[in-house]
Order: structure tokens, then sequence, then C-alpha cells
């Protein structure tokens, strides 16, 4: 394995997670709860919201900075990959 594909992996895997960690945040906004005062029943405690929020940024970071460098091509080692030269038919000599 490559560099390139190690990196790849490790992209992909913060792509699900950083899914996964948007996905287990609760919702900022009280919705219908919020008139009778129920949404503080159920808030998650600050800790923990403050932990995934930690966790969130740290794989946003991740997956940001790893998008750019594939993206640039930064690990190629300058290798710029094969171009194919155009097929010119023969002259007829007319």
């Amino acid at each position: 394995m490559d560099i390139v594909k190690i990196v790849e992996i490790i992209w992909s895997v913060s792509a699900f997670g950083l899914t996964a960690m948007v996905l287990l945040h609760s919702p900022k906004g009280d919705g219908i709860g919020g008139i009778g005062g129920q949404a503080q029943l159920f808030a998650s405690t600050k800790s923990a919201e403050s932990n995934l929020n930690r966790i969130t940024w740290g794989l946003f970071l991740i997956f940001i900075t790893l998008t750019i460098v594939l993206s640039a091509g930064w690990l190629t080692n300058g290798a710029v990959p094969a171009v194919v030269p155009p097929v010119v038919a023969p002259s007829t000599g007319f």
C-alpha cells in the first residue's frame, strides 16, 4: 500500500465519522417542547455536548485537510500521469 491509498482510507473513515457525529448532535432549536419548558428535560449534559463538538471539529479539520491534499496531488511525488500521444493517420501521398 502506498501513502496515497492510506490517506484515502483515512479520508473515507473521517467522512463516515463526520457524518455520524453530525447526526448525533442534538437539535439546537427547542421546537414544540420549548412551549411548556420540556426541552430542558431531555437535553444532554454540557460535557457530552462539548466533547461531541470537539470530535466533530477534529474530524472536520482532518476531512478538509485531506481533501485539499488529495485533490492537489501533493502526495504523488510530482509524477505526472502519462499522456497517450494522439494517433496520427499516415499520409497517403495525395
